[in-house]
This record gives C-alpha cells, sequence and structure tokens, in this order.
C-alpha cells in the first residue's frame, strides 16, 4: 500500500501561507512554487541509493559516497507542473524531464490527455511526477497510468496541497505510488475545487484567467 508523507519542515509551512494569500501575484506564486518544492525534493528523494567511492581530498585518500541505483525522471503534469520542474531539477540536475498533458472536462470532470512525451528508457528510472494540485486525483490517476503504460514500474507523486478525495483515489488505484504532499486540505467544493486551497494553480503560475 502507498505511503502519504506531509512533509510539515517549518519553511514549506511558511511559504505555503504565502502561495495561498489571494494578493500574491504571479512572480511570487512562480518563485513560491519553485522554492517549496525544491525543499520537498529532500525528503522525496531520502531514499536515494549510495555506494562508496575511493576520493583523493587536499588531506589524502577517503572512502566516499555518491549516487547509484535507479536513475531519475521528472514528469510534471502540463500546465501546472511546469511550475514545480525548475526546484526538482536545482537538486537532481542530471535528472531527465517528460511531459504529461492532461485537461479537465468542465462538463464531465474528467481527464483528458492531449500531450505525452517520455524519455525511452522511462522503465529504468525512478519517475517523479509533479502538479501542484491533487483535487479529484483524476488527472494524477490517468497521468500515472500512461507512465505505467509506457513501461514505468517506479513512481512517486508530489503536490503541494490535496485534498482527502483526491488522496482516496490515488491510493485506491495506484496503491505502489507513495504520495508526498506539503498540506492535506479539508475537502472539494462543488466546482471540483480544494477548500481552502489556494485557486487555479496553473492560472497563478502564469497569469491567466
Amino acid at each position: 500500500m502507498s505511503k502519504v508523507v506531509v512533509i510539515d519542515h517549518p519553511l514549506i509551512q511558511h511559504k505555503l501561507t504565502f502561495l495561498r494569500d489571494v494578493t500574491t501575484g504571479s512572480k511570487d506564486f512562480r518563485d513560491l512554487v519553485r522554492e517549496m518544492s525544491m525543499l520537498m525534493g529532500y525528503e522525496v528523494t531520502r531514499d536515494l541509493q549510495l555506494r562508496d567511492i575511493e576520493i583523493e581530498t587536499p588531506m589524502g585518500k577517503t572512502m566516499s559516497k555518491t549516487l547509484t541505483g535507479r536513475k531519475l525522471g521528472i514528469v510534471p503534469i502540463l500546465r501546472a507542473g511546469l511550475g514545480m520542474v525548475d526546484g526538482i531539477l536545482q537538486l537532481i540536475p542530471a535528472a531527465k524531464v517528460g511531459h504529461v498533458g492532461l485537461y479537465r472536462d468542465p462538463q464531465t470532470l474528467e481527464p483528458v490527455e492531449y500531450y505525452c512525451k517520455l524519455p525511452s528508457d522511462v522503465s529504468e528510472r525512478q519517475l517523479i511526477v509533479l502538479d501542484p494540485m491533487l483535487a479529484t486525483g483524476g488527472s494524477a490517476k490517468a497521468a500515472i497510468k500512461f507512465l505505467k503504460d509506457k513501461g514505468a514500474m517506479n513512481i512517486k507523486f508530489v503536490c503541494l496541497i490535496a485534498s482527502p478525495e483526491g488522496i482516496e483515489v490515488l491510493k485506491e488505484t495506484h496503491p505502489d505510488v507513495d504520495i508526498y504532499v506539503a498540506s492535506i486540505d479539508e475537502k472539494l467544493d462543488d466546482h471540483a475545487y480544494i477548500v481552502p486551497g489556494l485557486g487555479d494553480a496553473g492560472d497563478r503560475l502564469f497569469g491567466t484567467k
């Protein structure tokens, strides 16, 4: 069964307050999303494997640690997930970046795929799927299914804010995918927006309505 990790570091929670604030403009919103993503990345990558190598310091030879194991891939769900990419890449600049494009049908609220481009060796990578909001869970559920259909076998999902409903959907449909989140909010409203949430993350990132 997947685990749900709420990353409650004080710096993340502080930045989340300003992210929610309706007076925060697009530039500051983008900066906050990037900064929070980088901070969350430390916890998301906590279980990366290490191996010993010998290096030489100015004082002599020593054994030290370096990353080993699976290569990493970052997959933002378009378009809001793009705002989280740079923060993660600051930690793991060698990671490959794929993209999954989805939009929510305003009538059915179901996700519709319009784009999917992934690294060719996706089955060999640990993938980190990014989306600022986990609301109904429909987009995340669909995106992860697309990745699995392409051969992905090791996936984590990272978001800033989630609803309890979205978490349950993801846990039920993809019990092998761990979920990392900065806040689990109260509920979804009648329009499937997270309450209290922060509004539409894509619109706030890119200054659209």
